[in-house]
């Protein structure tokens, strides 16, 4: 779950007797705010230094981020349900996936997650019957989840004005979480999903919606030269599917009884907590952006 996710006066999320951080330094999200914000624009300073100066380097971050992604979620699912990811053929497979579709397109997405998935199956060969449909499930759904989805912010990225889409589409995200978090802290009275994640409220999603059509029409018009209109949609369906992706991994870590995917990244949790609304919303960018600002 995002550190920024809308909240309510819902229970908290995670037992009280939690461990983790100073609970001085926590904001209602449950995180250690200064160190979520330290870390966030430490890493959009990389993000959008590397678009702007050399964005084929954008590639790399994004494959060394499924990398890590693939080694953190190996030692959760591990001990959270005791499965095996094939995490060597998966790791290599969606790296090479995410690369690869810079030069091949649709092409390279296809074949690079079908490959993975029958490297992964026939990996797993050798640890016999038990366990391996749970292994080789985990593995090829992460083959798709990381691999596929990843995959289009190597399309969004590969036209002459990739920089730009890219960080229209990051623009979009982070107000949708900015203008959540604001809105659930100030305002938020009414859970919006209580059963998967009490502290999101409707009152920070309307925030989200609000600012990410703000941001989204804003970028759209100064940065692709297009009408804002267009971006002001492209920021509400965006801020719709961010929202499903984080309330789906909240699922998944609901499943597995865990807080966080993993530790790397500090005030955050795990890179898959980052992702979670990222990962889904590359698609969705991609493809409103494809239709809205045609590639020339």
């Amino acid at each position: 779950m995002n550190p920024t996710e809308p909240q309510g006066p819902a229970v908290p999320d995670v037992p009280a007797d939690d461990p983790a951080g100073d609970p001085d330094k926590k904001s209602r999200a449950g995180r250690n705010l200064p160190m979520a914000i330290g870390v966030g624009v430490g890493l959009g300073i990389i993000i959008v230094g590397t678009l702007l100066l050399w964005r084929q380097g954008f590639l790399i971050i994004i494959a060394a981020a499924m990398l890590a992604s693939v080694w953190e979620l190996r030692s959760t699912l591990a001990r959270a349900r005791g499965i095996t990811l094939t995490w060597v053929p998966l790791g290599l497979g969606i790296a090479a996936t995410v690369i690869c579709t810079w030069f091949w397109g649709h092409r390279a997405q296809v074949v690079g997650v079908a490959l993975t998935a029958l490297v992964c199956l026939v990996w797993r060969f050798g640890k016999g019957a038990t366990g391996y449909l749970a292994d080789v499930s985990a593995s090829v759904f992460l083959a798709v989840y990381l691999g596929l989805f990843a995959s289009f912010a190597s399309l969004l990225v590969a036209p002459t004005d990739g920089a730009q889409r890219v960080l229209a589409f990051l623009i979009m995200v982070v107000c949708s979480d900015t203008g959540g978090y604001a809105a659930g802290v100030l305002a938020g009275r009414h859970p919006m999903a209580p059963s998967i994640s009490p502290k999101k409220s409707w009152e920070g999603f309307a925030g989200s919606v609000l600012l990410a059509m703000v941001g989204g029409a804003l970028s759209v018009a100064l940065m692709l030269d297009h009408p804002w209109w267009q971006g002001a949609v492209i920021g509400a369906v965006i801020t719709l599917v961010a929202t499903m992706g984080d309330l789906a991994e909240s699922l998944i870590k609901r499943d597995l009884g865990v807080k966080d995917m993993g530790t790397l990244l500090p005030g955050h949790g795990g890179i898959m907590d980052r992702l979670d609304s990222l990962l889904p919303s590359a698609v969705v960018s991609w493809i409103l952006l494809t239709a809205f600002v045609p590639v020339g």
